[in-house]
């Protein structure tokens, strides 16, 4: 995600949310999607999502009568960002505090456990040619 965003209130979050599901939306398809949860008034999803636009996390196109919203940030980015501005302020940066106090006291599945030892063999492995070529440099 390679621009810092500002981040994302609590409201605008169940908005984001609504649209990952949908992909695109107008503002009476999302609002549709959050009526389960709470009611919302049309204005109040229409000036979420244009700060959700101003902010850099949806972009609209105009369609017919109605603007079309899509999420230009994935979950998976907005969670990366805000990840690292936690690392930022509470671990001077270093990932490995955050990454554990994730998983302690927290019962992975087995599948889980597997899938975090793949990525973590991964990690060591793309870093391999750095050591490598360091080390040879050295000699």
């Amino acid at each position: 995600m390679g621009r810092h965003r500002p981040p994302v209130s609590d409201t605008e979050l169940e908005v984001l949310k609504a649209l990952w599901e949908k992909s695109a939306a107008t503002v009476r398809e999302v609002l549709e999607a959050l009526a389960p949860q709470k009611r919302w008034a049309y204005t109040t999803v229409q000036t979420l999502l244009l700060r959700l636009e101003n902010k850099g996390y949806v972009r609209s196109h105009r369609s017919g009568v109605a603007h079309v919203f899509r999420p230009i940030v994935s979950r998976e980015q907005l969670l990366q960002q805000n990840l690292h501005e936690l690392a930022q302020r509470l671990c001077e940066g270093t990932a490995s505090p955050l990454v554990m106090a994730l998983v302690e006291g927290v019962r992975l599945t087995p599948e889980e456990v597997a899938e975090l030892r793949r990525w973590l063999d991964e990690q060591s492995t793309a870093e391999e040619p750095t050591t490598q070529s360091k080390k040879s440099t050295r000699q």
